[in-house]
């Protein structure tokens, strides 16, 4: 079927007469047959589906199983496994990386909170950094696992996964592929054993809930669960319901919001104010040829440099009156934030600095709101940033 289709349709399967899926909020489970329970409990430990009874929430609940089918369905995976947040997923991630190899390669700019993550040791966890060209060099016998991020954040610089996949080798890759929806990305497709989501961001897409979810296949779902039943970073199931809700929205919104993005990337690589846009349809950012290829679209994030730096980013977040000035993304409405100063600040200036990450660098989530009325917002803001830019 069409993703639009398995998007409306995905999770649904167990409805029975019901047309909309209910909420099962138990947070414990009958258990009159002790031995059925009890192979129920067997199995769930080992990483695998209930035997009958649930049992308890932290280790199984329907609500939260419907969604993780459905993201599967989408991103053309065996199953998938949330979590309460998009952090304890990749945490998640990375505790089942370490059943498997104490080091990981990881491939810059990523998300902050990755990146802190990877490289404050709190995992134990060894780890280099490589460019998407230096993976092969990086890789030993005790690598479990590749990190990526494509379209990567803030950056939107764009890796080309085929080729990641071909440097790792026989070791799994994990792409985080937030930015760009299963709708104009599928990473399993070109090779990922792992895609990640931050389903905090379009998934739910109203800015109402937080989620992180991996879309993998059996092997590494079944570590990923034995994970989260250790851990309890469970998601909710009300959570799970609002998220099961989202995908049925997900390919229009997307697509509505990547038209507003085109032509205000457009608009703001001709402004005085304005250094450069990274957006992939703009001149240099698609040097691997992926739009079209291994990205359906360009996506409804946009990077811009200012050219006034610092204080012109400064005066950009203050003014804007529509662009709500706020970190994370892919919500209805448009928000604009400050990677150095907030979402990429714990990662350190040497970081920043291998990201590409300057203090004049804004990132953009284009929401659905007419485009004009964003343009205007947009320039109105800018116009403060141009004298700035002048001296």
């Amino acid at each position: 079927m069409s993703p639009d289709t398995v998007a409306v349709h995905g999770g649904r399967d167990d409805l029975g007469e019901a047309h909309v899926p209910p909420i099962d909020l138990s947070t414990t489970y009958r258990t009159p047959d002790l031995p059925a329970a009890t192979a129920s409990i067997d199995a769930m430990a080992d990483g695998q589906p209930p035997m009958g009874s649930s049992v308890y929430q932290r280790l199984h609940n329907p609500t939260v199983d419907r969604f993780e089918r459905a993201l599967a369905q989408m991103e053309g995976t065996a199953c998938s496994v949330s979590y309460a947040s998009g952090m304890a997923a990749v945490t998640a991630a990375l505790l089942a990386a370490k059943m498997v190899g104490n080091h990981v390669v990881a491939v810059r700019p990523l998300y902050g909170g990755t990146d802190h993550l990877l490289q404050c040791g709190l995992l134990g966890l060894e780890v280099s950094w490589a460019t998407p060209d230096t993976v092969a060099d990086h890789i030993r016998e005790d690598t479990s696992l590749v990190i990526c991020e494509t379209p990567a954040n803030p950056t939107l610089q764009l890796v080309d996964i085929r080729a990641v996949v071909a440097a790792a080798g026989d070791v799994a890759v994990m792409v985080d592929s937030t930015f760009a929806t299963p709708v104009l990305q599928r990473p399993a497709d070109h090779g990922a054993a792992i895609v990640l989501h931050s389903g905090t961001k379009f998934l739910g897409g109203h800015g109402d809930v937080m989620a992180g979810v991996l879309a993998t296949d059996d092997v590494w779902g079944a570590r990923l669960r034995q994970v989260r039943i250790l851990t309890g970073g469970n998601l909710h199931p009300m959570a799970a319901y609002t998220l099961h809700r989202g995908l049925q929205t997900l390919p229009i919104r997307v697509r509505a919001a990547q038209a507003n993005a085109r032509a205000l990337a457009e608009r703001l690589a001709s402004h005085p104010a304005v250094a450069g846009v990274r957006y992939p349809t703009m001149p240099g950012c698609d040097p691997h040829h992926l739009l079209g290829r291994q990205l359906k679209g360009p996506g409804t994030m946009i990077a811009v440099d200012l050219l006034g730096g610092y204080e012109a980013a400064r005066g950009v977040m203050a003014a804007v009156g529509l662009f709500t000035p706020a970190v994370s993304l892919g919500s209805t409405d448009s928000l604009i934030q400050h990677p150095a100063g907030l979402t990429h600040r714990i990662v350190g200036e040497d970081a920043q600095a291998e990201g590409q990450i300057g203090e004049g660098l804004l990132r953009l989530s284009v929401g659905l709101e007419d485009v004009d009325d964003l343009w205007s917002d947009l320039d109105q803001a800018l116009a403060l940033a141009e004298p700035m830019a002048a001296k």
